[in-house]
Formats: structure tokens, C-alpha cells, sequence
């Protein structure tokens, strides 16, 4: 299969002048009658000729404003057909003059639209012909060689993510995340910390404790060191690892329970931001930190009303069992002190507020160092994840003052997302810290057109794009 990625104009390009000569002119008849014009997500499948590819899809990128989106996006549509039309091969051409971080772009879109998970189903009674290669169309191959190398890095970080976006909760529990970060070190050379509950304990972590006190599966703390700088001061990333949130005491209604497989999406993206980043060899240091837990109720689960305290000293009253997040998060953003970070960036679907807010397209930003918020949107924006910056106002801290303890770990539905952050700004107290909120991101109910329902791996690109930036 051949795919053309297009953008959106009154003519088919001049570029494609010999193909469609190839094809019998029905590239320029389609263009004339109106059929296919570039526009976003326009697919338009041909038979190939006699000689050349064997089936061509032109693809529209729409008006392109944001182009290196526009370029993620269509490839992604390429590799889905692709995939679904049961192919061998594809091959991606690209507009004219592409450069090395489009060529980059066009291998991780192609091959996050081609990626599906098979694991648990039955092989089908005819044997399925499975995608085996993509390939990209370039002027210049030798200055594309590197944006192939590096796509398929990040297109690795991604296709990790999302398989452990995945699995159900049966199995992608604590301990298959913490396998999976001791898989990541023995393959790339990094250092590997695993904290249990005895550990934990000694760390007086009585915020992420409280979380998995009601199931038998063991809590892990996971730290992850990658050292591609010598003794620098590293980046931290962190991320919630709820591998099941039933709520808790606090328990969720029944319909739709079932997606709350993803509550560890974003330590599912902390460990493909590591993948990708040992993949890529960057000369910095990196420590990911994944904090995974079950939220179950039963017996021995927390109760709204009861007390825990924190690592770092702070007494928190428990309102609600469902948010349950932060407060793995809070002793996972205290842990991070020890490492003494230039910047530390978590990622959480933390809120159903956000997704209220911002829908599922944009994640939540909120941070303390306005120089560090700024840039994790531009490298949301280099890797097609938008976000938008939210306030950490003063004012909404009253909602999440406690009249037991010091704070309460929810401040009610007016502002979710701003509290929820707010709670985790007192663990993060010293740091340059950013937060992301992708629970309208990380996954989707709903097919996406590129993308089908399902894990997206974000914030994957978002985590990459920061560190790469980030070198000196």
C-alpha cells in the first residue's frame, strides 16, 4: 500500500503528476469532482495499475495551521487503514521538503495508527496477514536517517505504554509494572529501585499506603535512573500507577467501571517516556517514578473521615476514598526530593473535572514555575498532545482545608481540577514542579478516527519532547 499524505488544496500537487499517470488520471478526476480535496481525515482508497503499488490511500491533512500535528495525525490514519486492510507493507509519502523531526513524526504516527493489541483474543480460523513494515518517501534519505531512528524510538515508548494502557486489571497489576520497569533497565543499563509495603512503611508513606490497604496486591514504588549526563541534577518524571480504581469505599457506579483499567496511564507513560528516552541515548539524567497501587474496597480499605499522614509530615483527611490518586501521588512527589531535580513533571488522570473542562483533546497544565509550565506546552505542542494551562489560584486552597487535619484530599466538584493540583503542590513544596491532568487524554471511549477507542499513550510525546529540549 502506498499513502500519500495531503494537505488540503484546490489541486492535486504537481508531486503527484506520475502517480497519477500510473493510476489512469484518477487522482486529478477525483480533485475535479470534489471527491477527495485534502481535507482533515479524507481517505480516499485506489486500485493500483498495472505496475507500481497495488493499492494507494490519499490521505487530507486538512489546512495544516499546526502542521507538525496535521503530519502525526494523517500518518496515524494511513496506519490504521493500513493495518485494517491487512497489507505487508506500507509506504508513507510525505509532502516535499520534509525535515528530520517530520520524517520523525510521520514513522510515530504511522505506527501508533498500526499498532493494536491481540494479546487476549483468538487467533482467527484464516491466518491474518499482519503489517510488517513501514517505510517513508523522503527527498533526502540520508538527512531522514536520523528522524527514522528516532521515530522508531518513540514509536517503541508509545507501543510500551499503550499495551500496558491495556491489559485488564487482572492482569496489569502493581507487580507487572514494576516487572516492566526492571525489563526496561536489564535491556537499556539503568538503575532500578522497587520499593514494597515493608519499605514504604519505614518512609513513614502513609498517603499511598492508605490507597492499597484494602486489597491484598502488594503497592510498589517503582524509581527508574537513567544517567546520560554524568552528575547532573536530573528530571524527574512521575506518574500515577492505580492499575484498578473502583473508588474505593467511595465506590464508582457500576456502568462503565471497566475503564478504570487506565487509572495507571500515567505511569503507563512514564515508562514509555523512559523506553524512549534510553532508545535515544539523550545526554541527560532522567529518574521516572511510578507510584502503583489498587483502590479496592473491603474491610480493611479506608473510610471517608479517617486521618492518614504523608511522608512529609502533612495530616490528610480522607472525604473521599475515589480520590485516590494525589494521594499516591503525594508521597511519590515527596520520594522525588531525594534526588534533588531540576524540574519534576507528573502525570495523572487525576479529575473528572479536567475532562468537564477541556474535553479530550487538550491535557490540564498547572504548575509553580511558570518558565517550566511553558515549556512542557511546547513540548506538548512539538509532540501533537496539546494542553492548556490552568491556575494554581490561592484562593481555591480553602476548599481543600480540612477542619481535622492539615488538608482534606478533595475540595468538591467546583474547580476539581485546580484543588486536585493544589493538594499536590504541598508535597511538590521546593521543587519546579508541572502537572498534567490526562484523564480526557491518556484514553478514549469513543473511536478517535486516527486512533481507535482505546489507550493513546499520551503523555508519551509530551515527557520526550520536555527532556530533549532540556539539553544543553
Amino acid at each position: 500500500m502506498l499513502a500519500v499524505l495531503c494537505p488540503k488544496g484546490a489541486a492535486a500537487p504537481d508531486a503527484l503528476t506520475a502517480l497519477d499517470s500510473l493510476l489512469g488520471g484518477a487522482i486529478g478526476r477525483a480533485w475535479a469532482r470534489g471527491s477527495f480535496t485534502g481535507k482533515r481525515d479524507d481517505v480516499l482508497h485506489l486500485s493500483g495499475g498495472a505496475t507500481g503499488p497495488e493499492r494507494v490511500i490519499l490521505v487530507g491533512m486538512g489546512d495544516a495551521a499546526d502542521f507538525s500535528l496535521a503530519l502525526k495525525r494523517a500518518a496515524q490514519l494511513a496506519g490504521r487503514r493500513a493495518n485494517a486492510a491487512t497489507v505487508r507493507s506500507i509506504a508513507v509519502l510525505v509532502p516535499a521538503g520534509l525535515d528530520v523531526r517530520g520524517v520523525e513524526q510521520v514513522i510515530v504516527g504511522a505506527s501508533m495508527g498500526a499498532w493494536e493489541y491481540r494479546e487476549l483474543k483468538t487467533p482467527p480460523t484464516e491466518p491474518r496477514t499482519p503489517l510488517e513494515s513501514i517505510a517513508v518517501l523522503v527527498d533526502d534519505e540520508a538527512a531522514a536517517a536520523d528522524g527514522l531512528a528516532s521515530g522508531e524510538a518513540i514509536a517503541a515508548g508509545y507501543a510500551l505504554a499503550r499495551r500496558l494502557q491495556m491489559m485488564p486489571g487482572n492482569l496489569c497489576t502493581p507487580d507487572t509494572l514494576a516487572d516492566a520497569g526492571r525489563d526496561i533497565a536489564a535491556r537499556h543499563g539503568l538503575e532500578v529501585t522497587v520499593l514494597g509495603r515493608r519499605e514504604m512503611e519505614s518512609l513513614r508513606m502513609g498517603s499511598l499506603l492508605c490507597v492499597a490497604q484494602g486489597t491484598p496486591q502488594e503497592p510498589r514504588l517503582v524509581a527508574l535512573e537513567y544517567k546520560g549526563a554524568g552528575d547532573a541534577r536530573p528530571i524527574v518524571l512521575a506518574g500515577k500507577g492505580v492499575c484498578f480504581d473502583t473508588g474505593g469505599i467511595s465506590i464508582k457506579p457500576a456502568p462503565g467501571m471497566e475503564w478504570m483499567k487506565y487509572d495507571m496511564s500515567g505511569a503507563a507513560g512514564v515508562l514509555g517516556a523512559m523506553e524512549a528516552i534510553a532508545r535515544l541515548g539523550l545526554p541527560v539524567n532522567v529518574v521516572g517514578l511510578i507510584g502503583a497501587v489498587t483502590n479496592m474496597p473491603s474491610g480493611t480499605a479506608i473510610n471517608p473521615g479517617d486521618v492518614v499522614q504523608a511522608a512529609n509530615g502533612t495530616f490528610i483527611e480522607i472525604v473521599n476514598t475515589d480520590a485516590e490518586g494525589r494521594l499516591v501521588l503525594a508521597d511519590v512527589l515527596h520520594y522525588a526530593k531525594k534526588y534533588d531535580p531540576v524540574a519534576v513533571i507528573d502525570a495523572a488522570t487525576l479529575t473528572g473535572a479536567v475532562v468537564i473542562g477541556l474535553g479530550n483533546s487538550l491535557m490540564g497544565v498547572l504548575g509553580t514555575d511558570p518558565a517550566l509550565v511553558r515549556d512542557v506546552l511546547a513540548a506538548g505542542a512539538r509532540a501533537a498532545e496539546p494542553g492548556w494551562e490552568l491556575p494554581l489560584w490561592p484562593d481555591y486552597e480553602e476548599q481543600i482545608k480540612s477542619d481535622t487535619a492539615d488538608i482534606k484530599n478533595t475540595g468538591g466538584r467546583a474547580a476539581g481540577t485546580i484543588t486536585a493540583a493544589l493538594f499536590l503542590k504541598v508535597f511538590a513544596d521546593g521543587m519546579p514542579w508541572v502537572h498534567l491532568d490526562v484523564a480526557g487524554t491518556a484514553y478514549s471511549e469513543t473511536d478517535l478516527v486516527s486512533l481507535p477507542k482505546g489507550p493513546t499513550g499520551r503523555p508519551v510525546g509530551t515527557f520526550v519532547e520536555f527532556v530533549r529540549a532540556r539539553i544543553s
